[in-house]
């Protein structure tokens, strides 16, 4: 069953009455009500359609974190071959929170490290609802510096509400392992390329989201702080939650304005928890062409090109 977001209570009423009207439909063959559950799907098609044409900041958010959109496993299933988990960072533990592995996009072989929330209670809690800790970064270095070493484009799928801020976490470096993972990802002389598939935030997407080219589907979102937590700090009201995200700047389309964003991939209508495989699909299409694209260039101008883009990111922002 479909999980309805606040906003989208006017839909979940008419898609509620026409499933009703199509199982009348079936106990009852010779009764008209078909037709009438056919008119409200096309009512409920074009309310969806107007809904998610104007969304704002806040509701982005609200999209991004949706239980049932695809999730970093599943576009590892869907999108590559050959995908073989590598654990732990040599130090300390394996983190949950972060997966990755080696892998073939379109018969390439590539590095592919991600942020994995879970779909279920039990699955969340063991990856930590996609919060990682320091081992998590420090693994995500270790298969960098891997791929680094045998020419592997390295790609980063991000969904996480940001680095976990536990006592543990700040105990074993929780700053210095997100410093180290930014420094290494402007080091790599191979392709970097992020995909911000969901939620992204704060220091913990930076770490993985240093790339060559960042993409960011149509509904997800990136900010340094949450709105929660920005509006916790300036309004002492987590509520204003809403202003916040307005004041942020957080959406895709905001930072393509600025450069943080290269692309902006489409989502299916109704977001990508609607049609998943048409979101994975763009995605994939998306890869292949940026890793094509990178594969030309020689080692020392990506890596110049990419520290390059970042010192250039506040004169676009300004200039914006």
């Amino acid at each position: 069953m479909t999980q309805y977001l606040e906003f989208e209570k006017p839909l979940a009423e008419i898609e509620g009455k026409a499933n009703e009207l199509r199982a009348m439909a079936n106990e009852t063959p010779e009764a008209e009500v078909g037709k009438e559950a056919d008119q409200l799907d096309q009512k409920a098609a074009d309310l969806l359609e107007k809904l998610y044409a104007n969304l704002t900041p806040w509701q982005k958010c609200q999209v991004a974190r949706h239980p049932e959109r695809p999730h970093c496993m599943d576009y590892i299933d869907a999108i590559f071959t050959e995908y073989t988990p590598l654990a732990g960072d040599r130090n300390f533990a394996d983190d949950h929170a972060v997966m990755g592995g080696i892998a073939r996009l379109d018969g390439r072989p590539v590095m592919v490290i991600g942020h994995e929330k879970g779909n279920d209670t039990k699955s969340r809690i063991a990856r930590n609802f996609g919060m990682a800790r320091p081992e998590g970064y420090r693994k995500a270095i270790r298969l960098m510096d891997m791929a680094d070493r045998f020419g592997l484009p390295v790609i980063t799928l991000v969904d996480t509400p940001g680095a976990y801020p536990g006592k543990g976490a700040e105990e074993r470096g929780q700053s210095e392992a997100i410093a180290r993972s930014t420094e290494k990802c402007l080091a790599l002389s191979v392709p970097l390329i992020s995909v911000v598939i969901g939620e992204g935030g704060s220091g913990g997407v930076v770490a993985f989201a240093t790339a060559n080219r960042v993409a960011m589907l149509e509904h997800s979102i990136y900010s340094v702080i949450s709105p929660e937590g920005c509006a916790s700090i300036l309004w002492k009201d987590a509520a204003k939650a809403n202003e916040a995200a307005e004041a942020l700047r957080l959406t895709a389309q905001n930072l393509k304005e600025i450069g943080v964003c290269d692309m902006v991939i489409t989502e299916p209508k109704g977001g990508a928890h609607r049609s998943p495989t048409a979101a994975i699909e763009s995605v994939q299409q998306t890869l292949i062409a940026m890793v094509d694209e990178l594969s030309e260039l020689s080692g020392a101008d990506v890596r110049n090109a990419r520290r390059q883009k970042y010192l250039n990111l506040g004169a676009i922002g300004l200039a914006a």
